[in-house]
């Protein structure tokens, strides 16, 4: 059997938004018309009308995967601007209310929106979802699947954009797993020792007709349903697309070092869920700013610093995939903070210049939807 390719597939969710005010805005029938029509099947709407969501193609490596990522959000950016609208890639709008907001286009959504109930009325969040190309061999998935928890809270506080909710800081970094942890089927994976144990999981729920595929599964990493990959969904969205890219190849040498530990008779220890839950939480509530428990040492340790030991560790498998630059690009994002510390320090900025709060986070918003257009392209997709 052949070794894994590895490909990567960006999906990312953002919000719509009036340009001038920042306030959240219903994508209209004729922007998501000419959206599908410049960019093809890799835009779609999202849950709330106030979304929108785009997916990259399969690819090779992260070069084609910026090339295309820059193509679909320079490309619906413009289209947006076409009927005064702007997009921001956080996860979640800083004041909006959800409960206003109606279902995005399609049964699918009304279908949700029914089986989870009133979760429903809050469920307006963003999220960033990485495949990574594991080859046809199930097995893989299921043993990599138990494994890679441990690194899903690096993959949370990194990405990290959504300190605001309702117009008042949460003191989370990511707000948006508050909310998407109230619905069903979400959170860490089991633990998952083979194929056909999953197998017969997902089609318990699908003969009770609870879900008609696995699809329905939302859990933080699953195998996808559609293709042969591993798909990482803890992430929050992110503004900056470099920032992006770099959490996208951190997941992507993730898989790839344990794969290869695998070809050495090696793995990484499976840790308790209730430890790696911890984790999590840590990540969620500090972020980049924070500590982890370093579970070999069980002591806590700055985030930045076991992420530092990480990439030491992942660094031949980011060569092999041509990503060393993008990986040690999380390192930065850890140093620097990621967009939730950028936020909070906007907000404080504007306070202080004497802006009201409601101001100060319109103008936070604003400088969030100008990240968005950092090193984006309109025009013809890449070659």
């Amino acid at each position: 059997m052949s070794d894994p390719a590895f490909s990567l597939g960006i999906e990312e969710e953002y919000l719509v938004v009036d340009a001038e005010t920042m306030e959240l805005a219903a994508v209209p029938d004729e922007m998501l018309a000419a959206a599908k029509k410049r960019l093809g099947d890799n835009v779609s709407p999202e849950f709330r009308d106030c979304q929108i969501e785009i997916g990259t193609s399969v690819a090779a490596d992260i070069s084609e995967a910026r090339a295309d990522l820059a193509h679909l959000r320079g490309g619906l950016a413009e289209v947006a601007d076409d009927y005064g609208l702007a997009l921001v890639a956080v996860s979640c709008h800083p004041w909006g209310d959800p409960e206003s907001r109606g279902t995005g286009k399609g049964a699918r959504y009304d279908k949700i929106a029914e089986d989870i109930g009133g979760i429903a009325d809050r469920l307006m969040t963003c999220g960033m979802h990485v495949h990574v190309g594991l080859g046809e061999d199930p097995e893989l998935r299921t043993d990599l699947l138990a494994q890679a928890s441990y690194f899903l809270p690096f993959v949370l506080a990194l990405s990290a954009s959504s300190p605001f909710w309702r117009g008042e800081d949460t003191r989370l970094s990511s707000w948006r797993l508050n909310v998407f942890d109230q619905c069903p089927r979400s959170g860490l994976p089991p633990k998952i020792e083979s194929w056909a144990e999953y197998r017969k999981m997902v089609d318990t729920l699908v003969k009770a007709e609870i879900i008609e595929d696995a699809s329905k599964i939302w859990w933080d990493l699953r195998p996808s349903e559609a293709w042969p990959t591993l798909e990482t969904r803890i992430a929050d969205v992110m503004p900056r697309m470099e920032e992006a890219l770099s959490v996208a190849a951190f997941v992507q040498c993730v898989m790839r070092m344990l794969w290869r530990l695998k070809t050495e008779n090696k793995r990484w220890r499976v840790y308790e869920r209730f430890l790696i839950e911890e984790n999590r939480w840590r990540a969620q509530r500090y972020g980049t700013e924070g500590t982890l428990l370093d579970l070999g040492q069980d002591r806590l340790r700055p985030m930045e610093e076991l992420l530092g030991e990480l990439e030491e560790m992942m660094e031949p498998d980011a060569r092999a995939l041509g990503c060393l630059d993008e990986l040690r690009g999380t390192r930065r994002i850890a140093h620097q903070g990621s967009s939730a510390v950028r936020q909070r320090r906007a907000f404080d900025a504007a306070r202080a210049k004497g802006a009201e709060p409601r101001e100060a986070l319109r103008e936070m918003l604003r400088g969030v939807s100008r990240e968005f257009m950092e090193g984006v392209q309109g025009g013809m997709p890449p070659m």
